[in-house]
């Protein structure tokens, strides 16, 4: 199984030893590495992550993946190595670091990785789980997560990485509260389309309009229907105001009444004022 991606962290090499003394990475935050789950499930490794070597092959700390899978697990100490006997059922699979094989039912098959450790947890290349266990394994890109069908049965993600609509709305709800501000943009005070333009130019780096009808008449693309971080604008003679929209018939803006709120586009105020949506 051969993957890539830029967020992925790179070992420089897995050693034959209790521990691989050459890391060659930058650590990973908990939300960028690569994830696996096992059927429905999201695994959870609380001493070390999953990596990809220098071959690009996804090695997975073995504990967690075994027993989300079923197996029962033993290891003992062969002088610097660790020796790993896992059971389910008839099934039995017998690994030691420093080797490139697995002894499944006393059968040698070749796992073409150096079994190794880190950190005292030993890793696994995950197309063992396909190759020699015949489970299915799929591979989400967009999500960096590996899902293996345990079950045999297709699952969808059960974890989403954070999308950048996701981040300009927990941006702009930083600024809640920020008082209203006739020309403000800045957080010392915003009008609507200030306000709107602060947000966009510090989260996403996009210079926009200075004013709430030269955004409505010059940039994005009219959309029918607003999703997450889209602009929704509004008039009463001409457009009068914009606002980002939330999602569930929500958006926040600089108001004259409150500064920066969030709303309903149904509200009787908002609603009999709206005239439209642009993604940007």
């Amino acid at each position: 199984m051969k993957l890539s991606g830029k967020s992925f962290v790179f070992f420089s090499a897995f050693l034959s030893c209790a521990f691989f003394s050459t890391v060659s990475a930058h650590a990973s935050t908990p939300n960028e590495g690569v994830k696996i789950q096992v059927n429905d499930a999201l695994l959870n490794f609380p001493e070390v992550q999953p990596v990809v070597d220098t071959n690009s092959q996804l090695q997975v700390p073995f504990r967690p993946l075994m027993e989300a899978l079923g197996y029962q697990i033993s290891w003992s100490k062969e002088g610097r190595e660790v020796k790993v006997s896992m059971k389910k059922g008839d099934q039995t699979l017998t690994l030691k670091t420093g080797d490139t094989f697995v002894q499944v039912n006393g059968k040698q098959v070749e796992v073409k990785s150096m079994i190794g450790m880190d950190k005292g947890s030993v890793y696994l290349p995950l197309r063992f789980v396909s190759e020699t266990l015949g489970n299915k394994v799929q591979w989400d890109d967009e999500n960096q997560l590996a899902i293996v069908d345990a079950d045999g049965k297709y699952h969808a993600p059960a974890w989403y990485k954070t999308k950048k609509q996701d981040t300009i709305l927990q941006f702009a709800k930083e600024y809640l509260g920020v008082p209203y501000k006739w020309g403000g943009s800045t957080p010392n005070g915003f009008d609507c389309s200030g306000f709107v333009r602060y947000v966009f130019t510090h989260n996403r780096g996009i210079d926009l309009p200075r004013t709430s009808t030269e955004m409505y008449d010059n940039v994005g693309t009219a959309v029918a229907y607003p999703t997450q971080g889209d602009l929704v604008f509004f008039s009463k003679s001409g457009v009068s105001h914009v606002g980002i929209y939330m999602g569930n018939g929500q958006f926040i803006s600089a108001t004259s009444s409150h500064g920066v709120q969030i709303d309903s586009l149904f509200s009787p105020y908002w609603g009999s004022r709206y005239i439209g949506a642009k993604n940007i």
